[in-house]
């Protein structure tokens, strides 16, 4: 099973190599720390794999990526504040703050495409992208709490934090099952779903002024949805992805892949909660 978010990648190609098969579920309760039951017997982060990662380095532990994860999202956070503080958004200043936040955008695109055709995990390039992320974050926010509405913003990120929590507990709980199955119809919905945006983007530019009609009304509350529980199937495949990560062995640096795959996911899940609770506010 591979992931949406490139770089887990590398853990689910090492596990789909196997001739077991990587998904076999692990007992609730398992203890995490040998390979998942029911995988191939290879490890491989194993120096005999060819990688040379595990030689003479530490093996990734879930606090590693505890803590990664809080530094990247704090720099996320942190950047956003200062955006919002320093770019303000009001008539005299609206121009010079969206083209900040446009060029923002585009170094974090970029960054985040250098990082995931990387073979190691550079945390430069992983805060880099967290802190141009931030204020890009920052002014779309306080556009949207400044002109469309108030107040959003805080519930847009009580949303985010209640989603993750959800699936956080579901996926301890074993209420959602990471499989083959799972990741192919999510993949087939996401494929789906950026296509839709795309088309949407394309009718917007050449003409038709709302596109598909995804920017208001029950459709856009409900193609919002569709992207909330999108970003939260993929959150719970970020965790299961991490977890097999400890359970190999992986190298500690990955850990700071980690936290740049959960960053991703969590702006994807904050994005799409702030669409639905925008919608919903300018229909009221």
């Amino acid at each position: 099973m591979r992931t949406s978010n490139p770089i887990f990648s590398r853990w689910g190609a090492a596990r789909d190599a196997g001739p077991a098969g990587a998904y076999a579920r692990r007992p609730v309760g398992a203890t995490v720390g040998g390979p998942p039951e029911g995988d191939h017997p290879t490890n491989p982060y194993a120096p005999s794999a060819g990688t040379g990662t595990r030689a003479g380095g530490a093996a990734v532990t879930m606090d590693d990526v505890v803590v990664r994860t809080a530094t990247t999202l704090g720099t996320v956070a942190l950047a956003a504040v200062l955006s919002w503080l320093l770019l303000p958004v009001d008539e005299a200043n609206v121009g010079r703050s969206y083209g900040i936040a446009f060029g923002a955008a585009l170094v974090a695109f970029a960054l985040s495409m250098v990082q995931t055709l990387r073979q190691t995990p550079s945390p430069a390039l992983i805060l880099g992208y967290a802190a141009s992320e931030g204020f890009f974050l920052g002014v779309l926010s306080s556009t949207v709490s400044t002109y469309i509405a108030p107040g959003v913003v805080v519930q847009a990120v009580l949303g985010t934090f209640a989603v993750s929590a959800g699936v956080l507990i579901a996926y301890r709980m074993r209420w959602i099952r990471v499989t083959r199955r799972f990741a192919g119809f999510l993949a087939a919905a996401a494929t789906g779903f950026l296509l839709l945006l795309i088309a949407d983007a394309l009718f917007s530019a050449f003409g038709a002024g709302n596109g598909l009609g995804f920017h208001s009304g029950g459709l856009g509350i409900a193609f919002g949805a569709l992207g909330v529980l999108l970003g939260a199937g993929f959150l719970a495949m970020d965790l299961r992805q991490v977890e097999d990560a400890v359970a190999y062995g992986a190298p500690r640096e990955e850990a700071w892949l980690a936290a740049f795959g959960l960053t991703l996911t969590l702006v994807w899940i904050y994005l799409e909660v702030l669409r639905v609770l925008t919608i919903f506010h300018s229909d009221n």
